[in-house]
């Protein structure tokens, strides 16, 4: 016969109501953990469906400054902007990416007008300005290291100039995150916030988000000679190291929920600001499942973003916010 529970070690006593279960729960989710990514388009009074991210939509600037404001109603502090740049703006020289009058660099500006209080995060990397799909510079197939961290800083300094408060390098490029920081200070722009993309794996879980920017089709091959081997942990380590000593004041780990013990990993070895992205691949597969009826929606949302900060992460880029912050508002 197995042996009762002993009376003095009954873990279910600490379950048996809202009131015990909230008294002891060990992590909590609000509003302020949510980062938005909004992707844009040109135009006006446009909505356009990405069909691989059901529920989410290329915005054209005029809806993006209305995103701005129900972000900011709804207390989410960030919003990030990705772009969708029209086929014809994208060059292997990449130039569209720091035009100051370019998609994002108006949105920043729309936005910082309308929305003052809410922060602003870009993307910086060549992806969506590249007719090769590829974050850096390409030449007969190479990726070039020095000369996009080049064209990554021009990048840069254009969306600080444009009203940024934090900029995302994505493009795991060496050397980067000392680059831009030494031209940001040289500019004046010591306030400009640097949130780097340091432990970002070559991950299937991007493929909507391509779809999404329009990156897709223009990939000439993969991204394995500058993004991570998803097989690698030590290396996460050290170059959220390397990126801290260059001057990046946040770190994220890219893609979220498959790398959770990066997450840990990350935020147990320097403390410093840890962020995930919940990818839009992990989106897609959770909005997938719900409106199959596979799963309860709201429920495995609010599950899988509690993941992120039980695992160490102080925030987390998610296409979910607006649905998460009024769904923690309401208590779920």
């Amino acid at each position: 016969m197995l042996p009762i529970a002993s009376p003095n070690h009954r873990f279910r006593r600490l379950k048996r109501s809202p009131a015990l279960r909230a008294m002891v729960q060990e992590n909590s989710l609000s509003v302020g953990d949510l980062i938005w990514p909004v992707f844009l388009c040109d135009g006006v009074n446009i909505r356009q469906p990405i069909v691989s991210m059901p529920g989410v939509e290329r915005l054209s600037l005029d809806l993006v400054v209305k995103a701005a404001e129900e972000a900011a109603s709804l207390g989410i502090p960030a919003i990030c902007l990705f772009p969708y740049t029209d086929p014809a703006l994208k060059t292997v020289g990449c130039e569209e990416a720091w035009n100051p009058n370019n998609l994002t660099n108006r949105a920043i500006r729309a936005i910082k007008s309308a929305v003052p209080e809410i922060a602003v995060m870009t993307d910086v990397a060549l992806d969506p300005y590249n007719a090769l799909g590829h974050d850096g510079l390409v030449v007969d197939g190479v990726i070039l290291n020095d000369e996009t961290v080049e064209a990554l800083v021009k990048m840069a300094l254009m969306q600080a100039e444009a009203g940024a408060d934090i900029l995302g390098p994505s493009d795991m490029m060496d050397g980067r995150i000392g680059a831009m920081r030494g031209a940001l200070e040289a500019a004046g722009h010591e306030g400009v916030a640097i949130l780097s993309y340091a432990a970002k794996y070559a991950s299937a879980f991007y493929g909507p988000f391509r779809d999404a920017v329009g990156a897709s089709g223009a990939l000439k091959g993969d991204k394995k000679t500058y993004q991570m081997n998803p097989a690698n942990s030590d290396e996460a380590l050290r170059l959220v190291e390397r990126d801290l000593r260059e001057g990046a004041d946040m770190v994220m780990v890219k893609p979220g929920m498959p790398y959770l013990d990066i997450c840990r990993r990350v935020k147990d070895a320097f403390g410093a600001p840890t962020f995930a992205y919940q990818v839009s691949g992990e989106y897609a597969m959770i909005m997938g499942a719900a409106q199959n009826g596979w799963i309860d929606g709201d429920k495995a949302m609010i599950e899988s973003l509690m993941a992120f900060k039980r695992a160490g992460c102080d925030g987390v880029l998610t296409y979910f916010a607006p649905r998460a912050a009024r769904a923690i508002r309401a208590g779920l």
